[in-house]
């Protein structure tokens, strides 16, 4: 789709708009802006058979160079998500009627939510790209139903589906509402992270980990302790839930009971997480199993070394993980993204003071993680 940006005339935001489009919807303060649209052009990703992580960036117009990169990770406070596939051509927002969530239907359903915060200072530059890898690997790999399939990015042209505090509220509600054994859940994040002082005494290292939307300034954080409340605990008996979040501050996002440390071995051993003060964490008998992509203390890494265009670690090597590997277990997966994500830092000269990204298995259950398939 052919599209300009325009400034918001409220608050300044930049954002993306269709060609002949006479009005622009703006997340940041909720407001329209009329404008007359003026022609302009610039290419797009188009659609690749060989999947979203194809290694030829020259047949695709990215904005970034032809020639090879020398690699780089970068770290920050927040957490991340950046990488361009080449399989999905990413659409601008436009004014039309707001439609209400699908009815909940089908036995795999899924719920994927990227942030760019575009005009902040904090900005990120992939994270939608994180969203659509994944929507890749789950409609086009695994059978997912398209119509079963909610994705919140700023790039969406329903204002339902910008990942705002109350839309992502909306979107976990769905995502579990009237779920039946058999029924196969995911979410996946790709954005900010943080920790903040843990008030009700349920956290073993006294912080809170939390989902940013990209209206938290205005309209604040959602805890953990609400995701749990949202999405883990209503889980019924035969339902399986995966969550696979890509941001900083992760190892805990879901508050789940136990959190599995594992070695490059292979050995693992699981954490007890639940403190005398804690409400119940777990779910109504289904299970919940969480891959994030850093320890709560840690930052995640953004990298051009996979791919020469920047990727977000956790999304890559999970995605890549799972096309190569299509029968693997929870321990296999763990190894091999380990491994993708050592080698890559070790291969431009990074040590651990640098950049720490470790990432971590939490679950609602101790399981045996070398036998137990991952399924989605």
């Amino acid at each position: 789709m052919e599209s300009r940006r325009h400034s918001c005339r409220q608050c300044g935001l930049q954002l993306p708009a269709p060609i002949g489009a006479k009005a622009i919807y703006c997340p940041r303060c909720q407001r329209y802006t009329q404008f007359q649209p003026r022609n302009n052009m610039h290419g797009v990703p188009t659609v690749n058979a060989n999947g979203p992580y194809s290694n030829n960036i020259n047949s695709m117009n990215t904005g970034l160079p032809a020639h090879p990169v020398k690699p780089r990770i970068v770290t920050s406070g927040f957490g991340y998500g950046n990488f361009r596939p080449q399989s999905f051509q990413i659409r601008s927002p436009q004014v039309m009627r707001p439609q209400p969530p699908p009815p909940v239907h089908g036995r795999k359903r899924a719920v994927l939510c990227g942030a760019n915060y575009r005009g902040h200072n904090k900005s990120l530059k992939g994270s939608i790209n994180d969203v659509l890898a994944m929507r890749y690997l789950l409609v086009d790999k695994l059978g997912f139903p398209n119509a079963s399939v909610i994705v919140l990015t700023e790039n969406e042209k329903d204002i339902f589906r910008i990942p705002t505090k109350a839309n992502i509220r909306a979107a976990l509600r769905w995502l579990v509402h009237s779920c039946q054994p058999g029924d196969s859940l995911v979410f996946h994040y790709s954005g900010h992270g943080s920790r903040v002082r843990d008030l009700d005494g349920d956290e073993v290292d006294g912080y809170d980990e939390s989902l940013c939307p990209i209206d938290f300034e205005t309209e604040g954080r959602i805890l953990d302790d609400e995701i749990n409340e949202t999405i883990i605990r209503p889980l019924p008996r035969g339902v399986t839930l995966h969550a696979i979040i890509d941001a900083c501050h992760s190892g805990t996002f879901l508050d789940l009971q136990f959190m599995c440390r594992i070695n490059r071995g292979g050995s693992y051993m699981w954490e007890d997480h639940r403190t005398p003060h804690s409400t119940y964490k777990g779910t109504r008998g289904g299970i919940a199993i969480c891959i994030s992509a850093c320890d709560d203390h840690q930052s995640t890494g953004d990298t051009i070394a996979f791919t020469g265009f920047p990727t977000g670690a956790l999304t890559y090597s999970f995605v890549k993980t799972l096309e190569q590997e299509p029968k693997l277990t929870y321990g296999r997966l763990l190894l091999s993204m380990h491994k993708k994500i050592d080698e890559t830092q070790k291969g431009i000269g990074l040590n651990s003071k640098d950049v720490s990204q470790e990432p971590q298995l939490s679950a609602s259950e101790r399981f045996d993680i070398h036998s137990k398939l991952l399924i989605l």
